[in-house]
């Protein structure tokens, strides 16, 4: 089960390739190659291997999954043994491709080897395969015929990391016993060329080679470099992702570095908040909480949810590869079966809502989202209304010329109701016929989408005058187009003062600005409400975690919010430590009220506090507690997202105001890092 074979035929082939003929493509010449997947919008992705045999469980331990071998420190010899149990006798690939295709996917990406090192397919580098057990067949070559009989694009996942393979390194850090006496990277990525060479060339034309593993010190850019030129050598049309390289901003999955190689960026269990436009990217993302199978793993993404994250993301420009976890028997769970049959239905009704569409021209929508494709006569755009629907929708400074608006579902197109409110568009939804999930309404225009957007502003603090200044940011330039500001905090209108040079206020602000296109006001109205701790200084009695100190602590009073990804660069994260901020208002205040930002996610084992403390001092030294603010800590599964805590306290004047916030420094019964440390993640705290 250990021997690592290496074929004469595969390494004489090597000798005679010349690394160097690849030189790089022309840009239509990839537009070419990678015009499928940019239609395709939609694709599974599975995760499968050894791993799902003792289905997430080790030693009474329920929270693992295909990292097993390492999350539960399994010797290699241990691990092994999983080999002579691996017999998926219900295993039906056409089963499969049919579970994909009528849940309205594109492309399928298999784990052909995962870190564990296991291959799915006769390999003959190795006998550390699915040949070597009771099994014997080859899955790679069954799901590829299947996936050709049914007009589905197959496509492989392999890891560059490999924990069983003798030459890869580094160890992990628990296998203390196992020596490196001997091993040669170098040996190991030409074992890794020669499997690549293999799956790429047994099995027909591969679509996608989806790399993972990248990140360990022995892989680097030139490395990358070289098994990427080797591939084109060969194949010259498969698309590669961005893993093959070292550039990847961790989950976020896009790569910042200009030479990086890859056709696309693969953000992980994650979408990107306003999309990437002129970029090519996928998010990869499960169906509850684990890639591979785990018997245990209960938390269900609802069908509603897997449907809006499609919609989502092809709003934006990007791809949805949906992942499935098998069980040792081979068939899909389930939960996933249920999901992917509401999901089909749905695309069966409103996929042209979703295949071959653009990133829509809004960048956000009360309501839903918008994909577009361009048509002869102008565009047409797919408005996706998320259950509930409201009575009407609006389309915020759009100012095409409308001509038809329908719902998608409806055979008959009967025509809907549109007029203009605000100077957007407003279309009328009809009383019966709308989808439970998501209804999709077209509407087509004339000409390519032109929209005003509500005026955008930069402001900052000048501690010297105490007041912020807020600037124009550039627009859209016309000789019609006026904005109009208020500093009170009621709605402009074009009644009143024009927006010409930067505002200088004082603080707390109160600014809303909106557009006026002629006499005409379009757009959404801005609206940059600023408290009296904006701008000012922040101490931290401890430091935040070093990977997650943001901006520092000016984060903690600049305006800007972080998002529900907690890697956004704008949350400052403690691990098992409390927090513990003084705000230092310049000079004693009149203030009553207190805010502050975290972000739960309990599946990176980040909770909600378990208590808020507010203090206030006119010297810095001598602190009265006005507010606390305490949670239960039994109810520590709260829904994921970013939480805003405010309260107010009796009017007192103070220059300082300390804000403690607790953190239950343990992660808690019942959950999977129990013991472990557990971590709050915290921005902007507003005092007024």
């Amino acid at each position: 089960m250990k021997t690592f074979l290496f074929k004469s035929s595969a390494i004489l082939l090597l000798l005679f390739i010349n690394l160097n003929v690849y030189s790089q493509e022309s840009q239509s010449g990839k537009d070419e190659r990678m015009a499928w997947w940019r239609d395709a919008r939609f694709g599974m992705f599975i995760h499968w291997g050894l791993y799902s045999i003792p289905a997430g469980e080790w030693k009474g331990d329920k929270s693992h999954a295909e990292w097993i071998r390492t999350t539960a420190q399994i010797p290699l010899e241990e691990y092994n043994k999983f080999v002579g149990q691996f017999n998926p006798v219900k295993f039906n690939a056409e089963e499969w491709v049919l579970a994909a295709k009528d849940a309205g996917m594109k492309y399928i990406v298999l784990t052909s080897k995962h870190h564990d090192g296991f291959c799915l397919w006769d390999s003959d580098q190795t006998d550390f395969d699915v040949m070597g057990t009771p099994f014997k067949r080859d899955i790679l070559k069954e799901l590829a015929d299947a996936c050709r009989k049914y007009d589905m694009r197959i496509c492989w996942y392999h890891s560059i990391m490999d924990w069983h393979h003798p030459d890869y390194l580094p160890r992990r850090e628990w296998e203390t016993g196992r020596t490196t006496e001997g091993a040669d990277f170098d040996r190991y990525v030409q074992y890794l060329k020669n499997q690549v060479h293999e799956i790429l060339t047994k099995y027909g034309d591969i679509s996608i080679l989806w790399f993972d593993g990248e990140w360990e010190s022995t892989w680097n850019h030139e490395r990358a470099v070289d098994l990427y030129n080797y591939i084109r050598s060969f194949n010259t049309k498969v698309i590669i992702n961005n893993r093959i390289d070292v550039s990847r901003d961790g989950m976020a999955g896009m790569s910042s570095n200009q030479q990086a190689l890859g056709d696309y960026g693969t953000p992980e269990q994650e979408i990107p908040d306003t999309g990437i436009p002129g970029v090519d990217w996928e998010s990869c993302m499960t169906m509850n909480d684990h890639w591979g199978y785990n018997a245990a793993d209960q938390n269900w993404k609802s069908s509603s949810q897997l449907i809006q994250n499609l919609v989502d993301i092809a709003s934006k420009g990007g791809n949805y590869l949906l992942n499935v976890g098998p069980t040792s028997e081979g068939v899909f769970p389930p939960e996933s079966i249920e999901r992917l049959k509401v999901i089909g239905k749905w695309m069966k009704a409103n996929g042209s809502a979703i295949y071959g569409t653009q990133a829509g021209p809004f960048e956000n929508l009360a309501w839903g989202r918008c994909t577009q494709k361009q048509t002869d006569q102008g565009t047409r755009l797919f408005l996706d209304v998320f259950s509930p629907a409201p009575a009407k929708i609006s389309l915020p400074g759009l100012m095409n010329e409308p001509v038809k608006a329908w719902l998608l579902s409806d055979a008959s197109q009967t025509a809907l109701t549109i007029t203009r409110k605000n100077g957007s568009p407003e279309i009328t939804l009809p009383t019966s016929g709308l989808d439970d999930i998501c209804s999709v309404i077209v509407l087509d225009i004339k000409g390519k989408p032109e929209v005003v957007k509500g005026p955008e502003f930069s402001y900052q603090y000048d501690p010297a005058s105490d007041k912020v200044e807020i600037r124009q940011l550039p627009g859209i330039s016309r000789p019609d187009l006026t904005v109009y500001y208020t500093t009170d905090g009621t709605v402009p209108t074009d009644k009143m003062q024009a927006f010409s040079k930067p505002v200088t206020l004082k603080l707390p602000v109160d600014f809303k600005a909106v557009t006026y296109i002629g006499k005409k006001r379009t757009g959404d109205m801005t609206d940059i409400r600023l408290p009296l701790s904006f701008g000012k200084s922040v101490t931290l009695l401890k430091e935040p975690s070093e990977k997650y100190k943001a901006q520092g602590t000016a984060s903690l009073t600049d305006g800007i919010q972080g998002s529900k990804k907690f890697n956004d660069g704008r949350w400052l994260g403690f691990e098992g430590d409390d927090m513990e901020a003084v705000i230092d208002l310049g000079k004693k205040t009149a203030i009553h009220s207190v805010g502050l930002n975290y972000i739960v996610n309990t599946g990176s084992w980040i909770f909600e506090p378990l208590n808020i403390t507010v203090e206030t001092s006119g010297d810095g030294k001598k602190y009265t507690t006005v507010l606390t603010k305490k949670n239960n800590a039994a109810l520590w599964k709260q829904p994921d997202g970013v939480k805003q805590f405010s309260d107010v306290f009796p009017e007192t004047n103070a220059r300082y105001v300390k804000v403690t916030v607790s953190n239950r420094v343990t992660c808690p019964e019942n959950h999977p890092g129990k013991g472990g440390k557990a971590w709050i993640f915290l921005d902007e705290i507003s005092i007024e």
